[in-house]
């Protein structure tokens, strides 16, 4: 057809006829439509063919929706790669300088941990039955490091399923983390669409490992989740990746005690907690000596001794990659182990806060304090500007950088005016009290009306009807 179309316009420009105009500008409708109609069938092809694949189907899903870079094509050199590199490395270099040029009042139990009895020394080895199941449940997600799609290595883990229980085994045996597994590729994601691509600070760092060392990882958290259950090592105030503490749950204790204090009278301060690259400066020396602390020892703390030493990441972009540059602390984004052990790291915070008569809720690095008072007791603002400097020192011996400046602060109240004063100060830093905060992704007021979060999702519906409208044709 297109050749067809050629030679009409040829014919036309040879002479500028009226009638041959006609016949070029009908023809160009019925290409037009042949053109639409084939990509119509093209796709939907895709999309049937991915039904079973979500990760695919969101792929051609977005290659409809998401407009072309009208920008030209991004910069995927080396060189950008290893700039990214050094602009993440420094960044965390940076908040470990300073506390290591901050001396701080703090006593050593603040980072130290009781000694506890030697409770588990060791792992139980794993059968093919139980490799088979953790083939099940871990998310295959591919990493540029391994040999082949992990799609491909569940399909076909009949086969390789003695040879994956051989490896898991010789690692939980010897106490050791195979290093070819700890290396970490990022992958620069930009935070918001509208944002400068040219600003690195702009980006955030997509941690993707190998999908082996998600297996081994996998088969430790399971018995390092159940000695959790049953020491009942966590804080009750905890919540995130552990078994009934999910999101929701963290969502109704927090407002079900705010709107209790509400309903008796009382005014409540919420404090919603920055912190900067909380899990990339974890110390590991501080983690071992909790893990210790809580009864590990043996070849389990020397396993997780390995998981955490001697790794290393590097940036990817298209194909090009940056060297790798070695990590000296912080645990793994993208574990699965992590966010356990940063639950581990932030134990004891808990009743230090309890410690002032102010409440909590962790939920890994999203930490809140909720303090409530009569409305006539001002210096109550005094209890929780001294648990704030409490926490903050806390914070800083266990080389965790808090960000005043993004630190947010709700006034629940059921009068504006009673908020008059009530301005909490963290490390000199007065925070200003906001109409409305953001909790673990629900918009929170200060009448506890949830009317912006309604909006919020309201706006949110439309506009994905908005986009599925797009896709009616296909």
């Amino acid at each position: 057809m297109k050749r067809k179309k050629r030679e009409l316009e040829c014919v036309w420009r040879s002479e500028y006829n009226k009638s041959d105009r006609t016949r070029l500008g009908s023809y160009l409708m019925a290409y037009a439509a042949a053109i639409k109609a084939a990509r119509r069938v093209h796709l939907a092809a895709n999309i049937a063919s991915a039904q079973n694949r979500p990760a695919a189907l969101f792929r051609v899903i977005r290659g409809l929706l998401t407009p072309t870079n009208q920008g030209g094509s991004p910069d995927n050199s080396a060189a950008r790669c290893e700039a990214f590199a050094r602009f993440f490395a420094d960044k965390v270099a940076l908040i470990r300088s300073d506390f290591d040029t901050i001396l701080t009042a703090v006593s050593e139990d603040v980072t130290s941990a009781p000694a506890c009895p030697v409770l588990l020394d060791s792992f139980q080895l794993v059968e093919l039955e139980d490799v088979d199941k953790i083939f099940g449940e871990a998310r295959p997600t591919t990493c540029i490091l391994d040999p082949c799609p992990s799609w491909l290595v569940r399909e076909a883990r009949g086969g390789l399923a003695e040879w994956v229980k051989v490896v898991v085994n010789a690692s939980l045996r010897e106490g050791k983390f195979p290093a070819s597994l700890k290396m970490a590729v990022i992958k620069p994601l930009l935070k918001k669409p509208s944002l400068d691509p040219t600003q690195f600070g702009n980006f955030r760092p997509i941690s993707n490992l190998p999908y082996l060392g998600k297996v081994l990882e996998h088969v430790v958290a399971s018995q390092l989740q159940g000695f959790l259950v049953d020491t009942n090592f966590l804080d009750p105030a905890q919540s995130g990746f552990r078994p009934g503490h999910g999101t929701e749950t963290a969502l109704v204790a927090l407002v079900d005690d705010l709107r209790r204090e509400l309903d008796r009278g009382s005014v409540s301060l919420l404090v919603l907690l920055d912190l900067s690259a909380a899990f990339d400066t974890v110390d590991h020396g501080i983690l071992l000596g909790r893990l210790a602390g809580m009864g590990l020892g043996g070849t389990v703390l020397q396993w997780l001794h390995s998981f955490l030493e001697g790794r290393s990441q590097m940036v990817s972009l298209g194909d090009a990659c940056s060297a790798p540059q070695p990590l000296t602390c912080g645990v793994p984004q993208g574990s699965v182990l992590s966010p356990m052990l940063f639950n581990i790291y932030m134990k004891p915070l808990g009743e230090i806060i309890r410690s002032f008569g102010v409440r909590c809720h962790l939920y890994a690095d999203d930490v809140q304090l909720c303090h409530s008072f009569p409305p006539v007791t001002k210096e109550a603002v005094q209890v929780l500007n001294r648990c704030l400097a409490a926490v903050s020192d806390w914070m800083r011996a266990n080389k965790l950088k808090l960000n005043p400046d993004k630190t947010e602060v709700l006034l629940v109240s059921r009068k504006a005016e009673q908020g008059i004063g009530l301005q909490p100060v963290l490390d000199g830093v007065t925070l200003p009290l906001k109409a409305q905060v953001r909790s673990l992704g629900v918009i929170l007021d200060s009448s506890l009306s949830l009317e912006p979060q309604v909006s919020a999702v309201a706006r949110g519906a439309f506009a994905q009807l908005k986009l599925v409208r797009q896709l009616r044709p296909y």
